[in-house]
């Protein structure tokens, strides 16, 4: 993949070698002064009613209840800066391109969706804060609605070759691609719709939607791929077939298979090997974004 000398994002926010602290306002901690009348609010009537209230919406959307009362109190996430973290080059070189990678979606993005508002790569280690709550480097690259962030450990890049053996600068840009297609469906309401079905059907169809979300995101990293391809001829012999191996080794069916030697259909939230590969391969194919309707697609 030709990424060197290409322009970056600029929207990352780079929180290497922090830990997550707790809630702070203002780019400070909390004040202890402030802790007190909270915990008597949280405590009392009033409180308990709150509480309720929270984790009824947590129930009932899948939002952290952490996140909402963090905004609540009017507090942020407070990050603690290791000041002697330093990046190797070949991490370093990883950032660098995850950056120009994320840029090459603001440009294709942006020419598809008027008024397109272009999410924010955080990069961080071991672990993280987000609107959407705490999280370990073991979760994996993942977007958050609640902030419209993009949140990746590169580290995640080596556990691909090692772990799944889906190496190459293309299956790494796939990774962001599909994790800025979630941004899509939150910008056009797909996600929004999809977690309002939360609580109303059973965790088995729930699950089921979901393989259906995830599997349209793999739909617009594909959709992604062709134009930019087109535009800049940034893809090498290989690069496509690094990114199907990639959606391929990341499928339900396979990943269960290699953790606990059987597959369970009904606990599927991604998708098999073969569905994924399909509808990346599909986007990439037609870079028809109008085909991608996974949700009416009466075969995955």
């Amino acid at each position: 993949m030709k990424w060197r000398g290409r322009r970056k994002s600029t929207n990352i926010e780079d929180r290497r070698g922090q830990s997550a602290g707790g809630f702070g306002g203002g780019g400070r901690g909390m004040s202890p002064m402030l802790l007190i009348p909270l915990f008597r609010l949280l405590f009392s009537k009033v409180g308990l009613i709150i509480v309720g209230v929270l984790l009824l919406l947590m129930f009932l959307t899948g939002t952290n209840p952490l996140a909402l009362l963090q905004q609540f109190v009017g507090g942020e996430p407070q990050y603690a800066q290791t000041t002697d973290y330093q990046a190797s080059p070949e991490e370093q070189a990883l950032a660098d391109q995850t950056a120009v990678v994320l840029a090459d979606t603001e440009d294709f993005w942006s020419s598809m969706i008027q008024g397109y508002r272009e999410p924010t790569l955080v990069l961080f280690s071991g672990q993280v804060n987000s609107a959407c709550g705490f999280a370990s480097a073991a979760s994996g690259p993942f977007y958050c609605p609640g902030d419209e962030k993009l949140y990746l450990d590169l580290s995640f890049f080596k556990e691909m070759e090692d772990r799944f053996g889906a190496a190459g600068d293309f299956a790494q840009a796939y990774v962001v691609g599909h994790e800025v297609g979630h941004h899509i469906q939150k910008i056009t309401g797909t996600m929004d719709q999809v977690n309002a079905m939360r609580g109303r059907l059973s965790e088995t169809e729930f699950n089921k939607l979901m393989v259906r979300v995830e599997l349209q995101a793999d739909f617009y990293a594909g959709v992604w791929a062709h134009h930019t391809q087109k535009s800049t001829g940034f893809m090498e012999p290989g690069d496509l077939e690094e990114a199907l191996n990639a959606a391929s080794a990341i499928g339900d069916d396979r990943l269960q298979k290699q953790a606990t030697g059987r597959v369970v259909p009904d606990s599927f939230t991604h998708g098999t090997s073969a569905q994924r590969v399909r509808w990346f391969r599909k986007g990439f194919e037609t870079g028809d974004v109008s085909q991608g309707d996974t949700f009416n697609a009466t075969e995955l």
